[in-house]
């Protein structure tokens, strides 16, 4: 299954990371181009999106470490080298200027109404 996950810089929507398998993706969103700022250096601004077989350095960096890691991989019963998934549990509570949020999908949706 595919994960989203809607990545922001200072409150501001920046772009999509996605993991489809074992590849991953990140494309800047449009109006974040016009004015926004690199979220680092080996991610600088551009339209085509960055495609990688490893999660990026720059996210897998936001990631916990040791002790929390194992932690949070214990209470939210992800697998602690799960960082994409980690990052998508924990990714509204970051140092920083930068949030990572679950993207909400069409999936999503059509599950939340099957709930109601």
């Amino acid at each position: 299954m595919d994960r989203i996950a809607n990545v922001y810089f200072e409150n501001r929507l920046a772009g999509s990371l996605t993991q489809i398998e074992d590849e991953y993706k990140f494309t800047y969103h449009a109006d974040y181009l016009a004015g926004g700022t690199p979220l680092s250096f080996n991610l600088p601004l551009q339209e085509d999106a960055f495609v990688s077989a490893h999660l990026f350095p720059f996210f897998e960096n936001l990631v916990s470490e040791g002790w929390l890691r194992r932690l949070q991989s214990q209470q939210q019963k992800i697998d602690e080298n799960d960082r994409f998934g980690l990052l998508l549990a924990n990714g509204r509570d970051l140092i920083g200027a930068v949030r990572i949020d679950p993207a909400i999908t069409e999936t999503d949706k059509s599950y939340d109404l099957l709930q109601d």
